[in-house]
């Protein structure tokens, strides 16, 4: 028997080693790797993956690779490169690696996060875009249900006042009441039981997707029993079971004459291709119900906890700088008052907010990894060959930690987005690509950045945000996951008194 223990390991070496790559070609520097396991023994063990993929740049250069298996994969950590990847050369690296856990999340790779290049991801994306192309500028029927949801939210809050209160909840629950808006014309009230199973199944699907469970790097595993897919499932199907009700009540009541939804497009497309009167890419088995649903899923996976992400760590931060969260409520006292509520057309009067944001998104990016994406096609980075099929992660959070990029990046300082007088907003870097670029970009970030606005100047013109009375601050290092979130903490809600005196006055106007 111990005579075949040498033709095992040759037969797994053969199976595991890296393929000949082409001769002459010149690849990126890598990081050692053995046979079955890859680089995995030389990765750090401790911390966050980002940051440590960040520090091996010292080592390795701004592009290297390592092997997570028998898996290669490139990591970007400087702005041209990245741009390359994700603009100039997006085709070709727009496809998204399959594992497993995001096959589960995805219905088996459909949607268009996690699907992967082709008919379906384009076509679905495009219907996606065509939806927010109905919530364009000049359209104020998303602005004004955003601040409907704004303002349940403040009364809520104001219910609240000399309180400590952990904010994930009722955010979570105005912005899921947004994306419901958006894509089907409903929301939901507050105490309503389908609103805490959409809070509970998005809470264990970001917890389980967070396990970095070893079944990603080695998907043979899978046919083991792991506690971690049996919640993750079991979470992905409460959501789908959601979702079905909702998609055929929806259609009972469907009409073609009235398109301003995101279920309305999709549906639609559906019928046009049933109907063979669709445009020759629109497959009839590209607009399944799996395949809405997918999309649907993916467009309130990825605009919920990435906005209520952000709005918590805004607020952390204004609780570490006290001096600047006044500043941002004079610049509100000034420009808008007391006598209405904030509008988008502030934002270009609101500018140390806006800049406020702007850094939050730099210093805590929403995805500091982004999504992983996957070259299509034999192509290269920076002149180094990079091979179909090779996954190549960008390390956003080494774009906007780069000294040579940025002055002091470790430092909070909304003012550098701001030019010297502190009249106009600028762009001091390339190097900050919060929501990603190219043909992979985020689609929702019009609706991202409207409401990571009007969220903040609304808090924030009626409250004081203050430390709670036992002195705990949120922690500021986050947990990584899919989404970059932050550790639970509780602000202390005080009615600003300049609001409660113009309310004596007179109600303001919304």
């Amino acid at each position: 028997m111990w005579e075949l223990l040498p033709l095992l390991l040759l037969t797994l070496a053969y199976f595991f080693w890296p393929k000949g790559k082409s001769p002459g070609a010149k690849y990126p520097n890598s990081l050692p790797a053995l046979p079955l396991v890859g680089s995995l023994p030389f990765l750090p063990r401790h911390g966050h993956q980002h940051v440590n993929f960040f520090k091996l740049q010292r080592k390795y250069g701004p592009i290297y690779s390592l092997r997570m298996g028998n898996k290669t994969t490139v990591i970007i950590g400087e702005h041209q490169l990245a741009r390359e990847v994700l603009i100039k050369k997006g085709k070709d690296f727009a496809g998204r690696p399959q594992v497993v856990t995001l096959g589960i999340l995805s219905n088996n790779h459909k949607g268009i996060a996690f699907a992967d290049h082709g008919a379906q991801w384009q076509l679905h994306r495009k219907l996606v875009q065509a939806t927010f192309a109905l919530f364009k500028d000049g359209n104020q029927r998303l602005e004004k249900m955003i601040c409907q949801e704004i303002s349940s939210l403040s009364d809520f809050l104001a219910t609240k006042c000399g309180q400590s209160v952990d904010l994930s909840l009722p955010v979570f629950m105005a912005v899921t009441n947004i994306m419901c808006f958006i894509c089907f014309n409903f929301t939901y009230k507050y105490e309503d039981p389908k609103l805490k199973i959409i809070h509970h199944y998005s809470n264990g699907i970001l917890d389980m997707l967070g396990k970095n469970t070893i079944v990603d790097i080695f998907p043979g595993l899978k046919i083991f029993p792991n506690k971690t897919l049996e919640i993750l499932r079991n979470c992905v199907n409460m959501r789908n079971e959601l979702l079905t009700e909702i998609l055929g009540k929806y259609k009972e009541s469907f009409s073609s004459d009235s398109i301003t939804t995101m279920l309305d497009v999709l549906i639609q497309a559906q019928m046009n291709s049933d109907n063979n009167n669709a445009d020759p890419d629109q497959d009839s088995k590209l607009l399944s119900d799996k395949h809405i649903l997918s999309t649907i899923g993916d467009i309130f996976g990825a605009g919920v906890e990435t906005t209520c992400s952000v709005v918590l760590w805004t607020v952390a931060f204004l609780l570490h700088y006290p001096q600047l969260k006044k500043k941002i409520q004079k610049e509100i006292d000034q420009n808008v008052g007391f006598n209405r509520t904030p509008t988008l057309s502030d934002r270009n009067h609101l500018l140390l907010l806006e800049a406020t944001i702007r850094e939050v998104l730099r210093i805590r990016p929403v995805a500091p990894m982004l999504i992983p994406h996957q070259a299509i096609v034999n192509s290269s980075i920076g002149g180094y060959a990079i091979d179909k099929g090779t996954d190549v992660i960008i390390n956003l959070w080494a774009l906007h930690k780069s000294e040579t990029e940025w002055d002091q990046p470790d430092k909070f300082m909304p003012e550098r987005f701001l030019d010297p007088t502190g009249n106009q907003l600028i762009s001091p870097s390339l190097s900050y690509l919060p929501f990603g670029a190219g043909p992979r970009t985020c689609v929702g970030e019009m609706l991202a950045r409207r409401e990571l606005f009007l969220f903040m100047a609304w808090l924030l013109q009626r409250f004081d945000l203050e430390v709670p009375d036992d002195g705990h601050m949120p922690a500021l290092e986050g947990i990584p996951n899919v989404v970059f979130l932050i550790e639970p903490f509780k602000v202390k809600i005080k009615v600003r008194e300049a609001w409660k005196e113009a309310q004596a006055e007179g109600s303001p106007q919304n």
